[in-house]
């Protein structure tokens, strides 16, 4: 429950944890709980925002709240991504729902293709009478643009700047310097529908739902995704509600026309307030797709990995070589180049500057990667089948560049822009790329290098066991020959390299969960002046993906009641639609990076399953 008053912050310093994502699986929106669509960027996830208020407060955004004070209390429609706000005033209560629209008919794995680019908003009166404001101020290329807007006879179209948006009204509006108003009420039992379609500039008019159909056009896109569930519905554990809700905000971050995914929806949600660790997540990282298909496979059917694997496939030219290496991310639409660059114009969340698009990162060396990939397609074989020559050739140069480069030196999964390093985690996940690919040469044809892939895996092993060992923290190390603990150690078990129960791997769980933490969370490393430098100013926030990996490590070492615990206690910092983001300040509980995150939903599933996997176990050796 959330309340509307004076002291409201601006809208570029609202908490995260208070929106709400929606997604059309090619593009995504976050709604705040007051009922303002914030961010959307169309036609594409990484596109440049119709609405960023998120990031500015003149940026673009889309209200419809009550005129007079009101609460206000929210959930997503059971089964879907669609959110339903329900506003409480002294004179009546009133129901917001809003999706993005779905292709009208679409049902099952067919959600998502073929967009049409659209949000829709429907408000329902429930009881008495509420008067409402509805604002809209679109401000394209992340407010750069306010564009020519004019009203039409059943709501308004943007003419100028470098899209289209036209708007369908069930009330009457006004529009005036760039942007639509509207004060209207509604009574119990009747409805008043809205709808903003996108277009490209060089495209026919756009043509959106009109008023009196939102009502039908919202129920169609509810029963696409509830069909999409059904379809896809395999884990029934103890945490089914929050690992099926996990599982659709995973849906929500892919890219359907190509089978890309994304990190996050947004860019530059910083991990430090006021700080410069702002970065766009627009992207289909290997490794956070990977992992987040490992998840899926828990909570879903996984028709999925079939796109991904054949995008990665195309993204990287069908071959991973010196010449032409696998890079660590790609755009959705498979492009390399993902030039960085800042956006002055716009203060940022918090004042947290600098607002960048695009990502440096696309042109790092992280070894790891190859692992990530590889361990997903041993995962999904028998989905995946027979694989297409052009994807055991790529399969076969994945390993043989994690045969060849494991000794090198690199920028590590968390993409440190200090001086490259002997990371431990891309050496653990070098290995894991081999051993996948050894158990999958069977099927990988005349390329497969079994003898050579197996004998460099025995070099890693040996390498990782000897010179990854810290004695002075009895832990394995952040890098080669170092006594700094990372928190990508608690990965050994997960992928594999040594058990849990290990006696040195149980000594790195204790060390991180006592000295990588605050308040009981787990940090990535710390940053401190001669000590893990990675090249930035500044502290950062816990990590969730990390802290469930504390969870998974605690439950595979048969501490199930001490990983429900901490795992609970994860699952409580959720917000109201049990949305995630990438951090959590140890300090306030305050959620922190890009939102809704994908790593944080991805280590909720799999340590969700580990705790079921863990209390099977114990269950079966008691009986």
């Amino acid at each position: 429950m959330s309340s509307a008053s004076d002291s409201t912050p601006a809208p570029n310093g609202r908490p995260i944890a208070e929106y709400g994502l929606l997604s059309d699986c090619s593009s995504a929106a976050l709604l705040h709980c007051h009922g303002s669509i914030d961010w959307l960027c169309m036609p594409r996830f990484d596109s440049p925002a119709v609405f960023a208020r998120i990031l500015g407060e003149r940026a673009g955004h889309w209200c419809i709240q009550p005129s007079t004070a009101f609460t206000a209390q929210r959930r997503y429609l059971p089964n879907s991504l669609a959110i339903e706000t329900t506003f409480t005033t002294d004179a009546g209560v009133v129901r917001l729902t809003d999706v993005m629209a779905a292709r009208t008919g679409q049902r099952e794995h067919d959600l998502g293709l073929d967009a049409p680019h659209e949000v829709l908003r429907l408000v329902e009166g429930v009881e008495g009478s509420v008067e409402l404001h509805l604002e809209l101020a679109p401000r394209p290329e992340y407010g750069l643009v306010r564009p020519l807007f004019r009203r039409t006879d059943n709501g308004g179209r943007t003419f100028g700047g470098p899209n289209q948006v036209a708007v369908t009204s069930g009330v009457p509006v006004e529009v005036d310097a760039g942007t639509m108003r509207a004060t209207f009420a509604v009574t119990a039992g009747k409805t008043a529908g809205f709808a903003m379609r996108w277009a490209a500039v060089e495209s026919p008019d756009p043509v959106p739902t009109p008023a009196d159909d939102v009502a039908a056009a919202v129920a169609d896109t509810v029963e696409a995704w509830r069909s999409w569930e059904v379809h896809h519905h395999y884990y029934e554990g103890a945490q089914h509600d929050r690992v099926q809700l996990g599982s659709r905000v995973l849906k929500g971050l892919t890219y359907r026309p190509t089978g890309a995914i994304v990190a996050a929806p947004t860019t530059s949600l910083p991990e430090t307030v006021g700080g410069e660790r702002n970065w766009d997540y627009r992207f289909s990282w290997t490794r956070d797709a990977s992992l987040t298909l490992q998840a899926l496979y828990i909570g879903t059917c996984p028709d999925e990995a079939v796109d991904f694997v054949s995008f990665m496939t195309s993204a990287a030219g069908g071959g991973a070589t010196a010449e032409d290496p696998l890079q660590i991310m790609y755009g959705i639409g498979g492009e390399h180049d993902l030039t960085e660059r800042e956006l002055p114009h716009l203060p940022g969340w918090r004042d947290s500057r600098p607002v960048r698009v695009g990502n440096g990162a696309w042109g790092q060396t992280q070894l790891d990667v190859f692992g990530q990939l590889l361990d997903m397609i041993y995962r999904y074989r028998e989905r995946l089948g027979t694989l297409h020559p052009e994807i055991q050739h790529f399969v076969c140069q994945l390993a043989d560049r994690a045969a060849s480069s494991w000794e090198g030196r690199d920028a590590g999964m968390w993409e440190m822009r200090g001086e490259p390093r002997h990371h431990l985690s891309s050496k653990v996940l070098c290995w894991t790329a081999l051993d996948r690919a050894v158990k999958l040469a069977e099927g990988l044809g005349v390329d497969a290098r079994v003898e050579r892939w197996a004998q460099e895996r025995d070099r890693i092993r040996e390498a990782v066991l000897t010179r990854g060992w810290s004695e002075a923290r009895h832990a394995y190390a952040q890098s080669f020959d170092s006594d700094e603990l990372d928190a990508a150690a608690l990965l050994m078990p997960v992928v594999g390299f040594l058990p849990a129960t290990d006696a040195r791997m149980t000594s790195t769980i204790e060390a991180i969960a006592r000295d990588l933490t605050e308040g009981g969370l787990v940090l990535r490393y710390r940053n401190q002046q001669g000590l893990n430098v990675d090249g930035l100013t500044g502290e950062e926030g816990t990590f969730v993906i990390c802290s469930f990996w504390l969870v998974s490590c605690l439950a595979q070492a048969g501490q199930v009641e001490r990983a429900q615990g901490l795992f609970d206690r994860l699952a409580g910092f959720a917000n109201d639609l049990g949305l995630l983001a990438e951090e959590i300040d140890g300090a306030t509980g305050e959620h922190l990076g890009n939102f809704p995150q994908a790593f944080s939903h991805v280590g909720l599933i799999t340590a969700a399953w580990d705790i079921d996997q863990a209390r099977a176990a114990a269950t079966s050796a008691a009986g």
